[in-house]
């Protein structure tokens, strides 16, 4: 790969970085409407799921739902905020780049929800099995 795709790469990983350090801003910011902190946190527990939606090693397709959803996801954010709201939670998550908020809280309820759906499965699948006894 040329230095320059290497560099657009960063570049490119390092906005969506910023954006979604300014959805966490604009979740936690009290202006915030509600359907926009109802996107912006959904957006951001897909963006930090172990788990994608379409696995990665899928070839094209892995990687189209992270390329696609998640811009989509942002956008949809930003149209259901004010724009000076946004630009403001934009322009704060530029200036702290650096400092990324730990979420421990939100880890564990990643881990929770996907424990939760692998739980749900197993139980449909047991029942779907003792059904045909």
């Amino acid at each position: 790969m040329s230095r320059l795709g290497k560099l657009l790469r960063r570049a490119n990983a390092a906005r969506l970085a910023t954006h979604l350090l300014a959805l966490w801003k604009l979740f936690k910011h009290p202006q915030t409407p509600w359907p926009a902190k109802l996107v912006a946190i959904a957006v951001l527990a897909y963006a930090l799921s172990p788990i994608d939606l379409i696995p990665d090693f899928i070839p094209v397709l892995g990687l189209l739902d992270d390329v696609i959803l998640l811009p989509l996801g942002i956008a949809l954010a930003v149209r259901l905020t004010p724009k000076p709201l946004w630009q403001a939670r934009l322009a704060e998550a530029e200036v702290s780049r650096e400092q990324l908020p730990r979420l421990l809280w939100g880890a564990a309820i990643v881990v929770v929800v996907w424990l939760a759906l692998v739980l749900l499965f197993a139980w449909g699948l047991v029942v779907l099995v003792t059904a045909g006894d």
